[in-house]
């Protein structure tokens, strides 16, 4: 199966479906950190979703991708839309206290929707819960860490096309939030800087990567 993983430098969902023998993609304006640049096409995500595309990796390789693609799991950027930052759209009186933050929101969703209605039969879209202000449609799933082996807490949306929910593969029990309240992180999760991390914060969860190959049956 041929995989586009957008917006992911860490390559963790890329290398478990090249682990299983699929040709998969990771892609992100972000050089890779996951120790493949051979696998990592690092530029704008959205001349490759139609597919039909040439794309160089980091390794200098030139690649043709003929048709489309099998399957494209997406992470698009969610700091603008997360419903988690509210706080610094909305004034006390529920005005709109940053319209730079706004427009930015609504650009944020409009790249977002690019993947719902790109010419792929097969896409995933992960996400926090957004603001209900930018007009995404409704999820489709929510998943946690801990329904996958690895015991934290970590509400994750799931938009799907043309694909079944996920199953739960090794429900354990979570030990702590993987994302704390401001204050609260450490007593939480033990990670004292998580609030601040953004990469902390938006970590792929092994388990869930491999819970995404159900969708290659």
């Amino acid at each position: 199966m041929k995989v586009l993983v957008a917006c992911e430098e860490s390559q963790t969902v890329c290398k478990t479906f090249r682990e299983h023998g699929h040709e998969a993609w990771s892609c992100d304006i972000q050089e890779c950190s996951g120790g493949h640049p051979e696998w990592h096409i690092c530029g704008d995500v959205l001349p490759l979703i139609n597919g039909d595309c040439t794309f160089t990796t980091m390794d200098g390789h030139t690649h043709t991708h003929t048709g489309r693609w099998d399957l494209i799991i997406a992470h698009p950027p969610c700091t603008y839309l997360t419903a988690a930052g509210a706080v610094r759209l909305y004034a006390k009186d529920h005005a709109i206290k940053d319209q730079d933050r706004l427009a930015k929101g609504f650009e944020a969703a409009r790249f977002f929707r690019e993947f719902l209605n790109c010419n792929c039969e097969r896409v995933a879209i992960e996400n926090p819960t957004p603001m209900k202000i930018f007009g995404l449609p409704d999820y489709d799933q929510v998943v946690e860490p801990w329904m996958f082996g690895d015991p934290w807490t970590k509400r994750t949306c799931l938009w799907l096309k043309g694909l079944p929910q996920l199953e739960a593969t090794n429900p354990v029990k979570p030990i702590g939030y993987w994302v704390g309240a401001h204050g609260h992180d450490k007593a939480r999760n033990g990670f004292s800087k998580c609030f601040r991390d953004q990469k902390r914060r938006s970590k792929a969860f092994e388990g869930m990567a491999n819970a995404m190959l159900q969708w290659t049956t």
